[in-house]
């Protein structure tokens, strides 16, 4: 076994950046940058005997950037406030529709497979940004590890086949695609849009912003509701 992490954190960046090099030569949805990296290193640790907990502190700053770029989400938002302000009452309605959808499909899925109101619970907040789905997972006595898993997993497929999925049904608005993708993918989706297109990017950051509000506002109510009708 490898005695020391120091090279967690220049490995990690190396696989991302060349990652990203890749998607933008060949442009395949596949080629995520997240995903690639994820397929590279989980084996190498694997083959390694390197325990995620000791990865993990040797790339510990890239975590702790995590919420400023989260924050950085803001700026685009920002500068898109004039067309906020003239479509709030539809852009707020989108978001709690789509809120409640992903909360009530993810769950009613989950018990209707028999799953036990613990991973039901945990399951809900799959289309939130990871903080929060684990504050609500914890809020409703789900298991915040395996929110976040499913987060990292919703936020990857959207990311990998949203855009290509808007194409196929001629999804072209900015607007649109900019909030779906936030409200389905959250922050993975937010980046993928931001990369795409900065107006979309914008929209995203906002989607991502009010239902991560409405998530955490309705889950605690709506869950046992569920459960009365799926459970």
């Amino acid at each position: 076994m490898i005695a020391n992490i120091w090279w967690s954190l220049p490995l990690t960046l190396m696989v991302f950046f060349g990652s990203r090099r890749l998607a933008a030569r060949f442009r395949m949805a596949l080629l995520n940058p997240l995903l690639i990296s994820m397929v590279v290193i989980i084996p190498l640790l694997l083959a390694t005997g390197i325990p995620y907990e000791r990865y993990f502190a040797g790339s510990k700053l890239l975590n702790d950037l995590l919420q400023p770029a989260v924050v950085a989400l803001a700026f685009p938002l920002y500068e898109q406030l004039h067309q906020i302000r003239a479509r709030w009452k539809s852009i707020i309605s989108i978001c709690f529709i789509g809120s409640v959808t992903a909360m009530v499909t993810g769950t009613a899925i989950a018990l209707w497979m028999g799953a036990s109101p613990q991973m039901a619970a945990s399951i809900l907040p799959k289309s939130v940004t990871t903080p929060i789905a684990m504050a609500v997972a914890d809020s409703i006595n789900g298991i915040p590890a395996i929110s976040a898993a499913c987060v990292i997993f919703v936020g990857i497929l959207g990311a990998v086949f949203g855009h290509t999925l808007f194409n196929l049904l001629r999804i072209t608005t900015k607007a649109s695609r900019g909030l779906a993708m936030g409200t389905a993918a959250h922050a993975l989706g937010t980046a993928r849009c931001a990369e795409m297109d900065y107006q979309e990017g914008a929209f995203s950051s906002l989607a991502l912003v009010i239902c991560g509000i409405i998530t955490s506002l309705i889950a605690p109510f709506l869950f046992p509701v569920m459960l009365q009708l799926f459970g």
